[in-house]
């Protein structure tokens, strides 16, 4: 993450052939992830931050670990330094494991965290000047304090996450000091605790789905999905200026993936 929204580097991961039938989610979809169809949408994915300037590092997929796709929940990554952390759901702590030999290769200073804690990185997010980080059935108080450890010069917020799988999955940042928010009712009372919290102003922007809510705003450019998976929300996103990529996210969204969730972005 960077304090600016400026990126250099990302790391991703290839998709198992596990996943359709291991990944971890909420609940079953009721359409059946089409493994070729997701690794399409991945590579274009891929693509798009390369043709951003960003020089990837792709990690190879691990058949063991169904989730491994989902890069984002394995570190939260501040500058030169990493929080690695546990998992919330212990089929997936392995990952961890992987991602942390990665950012050591990347010349990181890691930074484990420490039982009891629990912490998904999709859980957090950074405004550049602080952190908001859920509490939800993937990551506890204790992971809250933890990251606020491993990062002291940022203000650390704790926000309650209910229905949604993880903070993110409801709100992201859509530009320097601009979030975008998911526009039911648990994402609505998610925005006011943070707002009631925060330590700086934020402007809020909403989207009327709420997995609309989550893209990736980097190096001036607005990554959001495609018109057909948020037919609801397309107007909004098409009536802001600047630099804008849509992007298809449809498979992974099938087992709660957004498109935050499938890169780290690194300074």
């Amino acid at each position: 993450m960077s304090s600016k929204f400026e990126y250099t580097r990302a790391i991703v991961c290839g998709i198992p052939s596990s996943l359709p039938a291991q990944a971890q989610r909420l609940e079953e979809p009721g359409e059946g992830v089409d493994l070729l169809k997701a690794r399409k949408q991945h590579a274009e994915y891929v693509s798009t931050l390369k043709k951003l300037g960003l020089e990837v590092t792709e990690m190879t997929p691990d058949e063991n670990c169904p989730d491994c796709v989902f890069v984002e929940d394995t570190a939260v990554c501040v500058d030169n330094s990493a929080l690695i952390p546990i998992l919330g759901h212990q089929s997936r702590r392995p990952e961890a494991s992987r991602m942390k030999d990665t950012l050591e290769g990347l010349g990181f200073n890691v930074i484990e965290m420490q039982d009891p804690a629990i912490l998904d990185g999709g859980d957090v997010l950074f405004t550049g000047r602080e952190f908001f980080v859920g509490v939800s059935t993937r990551s506890n108080m204790e992971g809250v304090a933890e990251l606020a450890k491993a990062f002291p010069e940022y203000p650390v917020n704790s926000i309650k996450v209910v229905e949604h799988l993880h903070l993110k999955s409801m709100m992201t940042m859509g530009g320097p000091d601009v979030i975008f928010v998911g526009a039911s009712k648990v994402a609505s009372d998610a925005w006011n605790e943070l707002e009631s919290k925060a330590k700086f102003k934020y402007q809020k922007l909403v989207l009327p789905e709420d997995h609309a809510a989550n893209c990736l705003y980097l190096n001036g450019t607005l990554v959001h999905l495609a018109p057909h998976e948020i037919p609801e929300s397309i107007s909004v996103y098409r009536k802001l200026p600047g630099p804008k990529i849509e992007l298809e996210n449809s498979e992974l969204h099938k087992v709660d993936g957004c498109l935050t969730c499938n890169s780290i972005l690194l300074c």
